[in-house]
C-alpha cells in the first residue's frame, strides 16, 4: 500500500495519475498549501523540502519525496512504465530529466508571472513565454510521428502531460503545436488519467485541448 502526500499541482498529478495507471491501492493524504500544511513537523519527517508530492510506502517503510524520484521508484518497485533494457530506459530517463529541469520549473515560472500577476513584469513575461514556446516545439519535434514520447506510453509522458494541461496558464496556443495536442488528447482519453487529475479533490473541468 503507498500512502500519496499530495495537493492539486501538475507535480502531485503526475503521481496521483501514475498510481492510477498501475491500478495499485493508495491511500490519499491532501497538503493544502493554504493551511501550511507543507511545514507541519510531521510532514517534513517525509518530505524534508516541504513540497509536494510525497510518498510512503507501507511495505518497507520508505519515504520518497520529489515527483521524478517517486516516478522511478513506483516503475522499479511494480515493474511498469519504465523499460528494463538499458537504452530505453535511457531514452525515457532523458525526457523525464528534461520535463524536471525545464518544462516544469519553466511553466510554472510562466504560471507565477502571465497567469497570477500579468503585467508586473514585462521583460520577464516575454522571455518565459518565449521559452515556453522552445520548450513545446521541442516536445512537438519529438512526437512527429509517434505516439507516445518515447517507443511506449512511459513515465516520460505521466510527468509531461499535467503541466502541459496547464497550457491555458502558461499562455501556449496548442494551434502551432500540432503532434503535442494530439498527444495531449490522446492521453486525457484515458481513464486512468481523468482519474488521477482530480486527486485529492476536483478542482476545476481537465482542459480539452480545443
Amino acid at each position: 500500500m503507498i500512502d500519496l502526500y499530495t495537493w492539486t499541482t501538475p507535480n502531485g498529478r503526475k503521481i496521483s495519475i501514475m498510481l492510477e495507471e498501475l491500478g495499485v491501492e493508495y491511500n490519499v493524504h491532501p497538503i493544502e498549501f493554504s493551511k501550511g500544511m507543507q511545514r507541519e513537523p510531521e510532514f517534513l519527517k517525509i518530505g524534508p523540502n516541504n513540497k509536494i508530492p510525497v510518498i510512503v510506502d507501507q511495505d518497507t517503510g520508505q519515504s520518497v519525496m520529489e515527483s521524478g524520484a517517486i516516478m522511478i521508484y513506483l516503475a522499479d518497485k511494480y515493474g511498469k512504465f519504465l523499460p528494463k533494457d538499458n537504452a530505453k530506459r535511457t531514452e525515457v530517463m532523458e525526457w523525464l530529466m528534461w520535463q524536471m529541469a525545464g518544462l516544469g520549473p519553466i511553466c510554472g515560472q510562466a504560471h507565477a508571472y502571465l497567469h497570477f500577476n500579468p503585467g508586473e513584469a514585462p521583460f520577464a513575461e516575454e522571455r518565459l513565454k518565449a521559452e515556453v514556446a522552445r520548450l513545446y516545439s521541442v516536445l512537438d519535434r519529438r512526437l512527429e510521428g509517434r505516439e507516445f514520447i518515447c517507443d511506449e506510453y512511459s513515465i516520460a509522458d505521466m510527468a509531461c502531460w499535467p503541466w502541459v494541461s496547464r497550457y491555458e496558464w502558461h499562455k501556449a496556443d496548442l494551434d502551432q503545436f500540432p503532434n503535442v495536442r494530439a498527444w495531449y488528447k490522446r492521453l486525457l482519453a484515458r481513464d486512468a488519467v481523468q482519474k488521477g487529475y482530480h486527486v485529492p479533490k476536483k478542482a476545476g473541468e481537465i482542459p480539452t485541448g480545443d
